[in-house]
């Protein structure tokens, strides 16, 4: 069975934040983005954008009765190699996942994101306990 779980952040119609499956221990979560509960992309700086991709994860993860602990893997995609960035995700990705027990992790430079005020999305992968 598949659980849909979408927490306020999440108002896209026809997919879910984040879906448990059942009987198979993984809690998958869809590329989350750097919007406030209003949907709107971050803008102030790229430090609070990167801040609320980790926000909306979050988010995601305690709707699922999970939090960064159990996060497997991450996937950044990020639209620039700008140091600026880079930085930003890694500092601010320190500050959440288990840094004892760091998930996988890869990071790809796309072209383009949905909406051009959005630099970087990042997708994961939980293992649900049991």
């Amino acid at each position: 069975m598949i659980t849909p779980f979408n927490p306020a952040h999440s108002n896209w119609k026809g997919l879910s934040s984040g879906t448990k499956l059942e009987g198979k221990g993984v809690f998958l979560l869809t590329g989350q983005v750097g919007t406030g509960p209003d949907g709107e992309p971050v803008t102030s700086s790229i430090e609070d954008q990167v801040t609320a991709v980790f926000e909306n994860l979050k988010a995601t993860l305690e709707a699922g009765d999970l939090g960064f602990e159990h996060v497997g893997r991450l996937t950044a995609y990020i639209t620039d190699s700008d140091p600026e960035l880079l930085s930003a995700y890694q500092r601010i990705r320190s500050q959440y996942v288990n840094m004892d027990a760091p998930p996988a992790s890869v990071a790809v430079q796309v072209v383009a994101l949905y909406d051009p005020r959005l630099k970087i999305e990042v997708e994961a992968i939980g293992v649900i306990p049991g």
